[in-house]
């Protein structure tokens, strides 16, 4: 099959735009974005120490069977893909936050 037969392409949108766009022209950039959860070690003082880690632990169980397993893994881990058209990459990539 070729890249130009029908079968092999889909549509693409700019995921800001909505602008359609033709993979493998070099007109659009794929975005990975990786989110974990802070992976530093927990910090503790004297008053955790003298808490009572029972109830803790049933606190915590309880609050994560409030939520389906994909909820609970989005909390720690999540990656996200997109595309984006040139024009909407060049304004993003100055300032992916805003």
């Amino acid at each position: 099959m070729s890249r130009d037969d029908p079968a092999y392409q889909y549509p693409v949108a700019c995921q800001r735009c909505g602008v359609e766009l033709h993979l493998g022209r070099g007109s659009c950039y794929l975005i990975n974005i990786e989110a974990m959860a802070d992976p530093s070690p927990p910090q503790f003082d004297f008053d955790d120490l003298s808490a009572d880690l029972n109830k803790a632990f049933r606190d915590v169980l309880e609050e994560l069977s409030q939520l389906s397993a994909q909820e609970a893994m989005d909390q720690v881990y999540r990656r996200v893909s997109f595309y984006l058209c040139a024009r909407c990459y060049a304004r993003w990539i100055e300032n992916p936050t805003g």
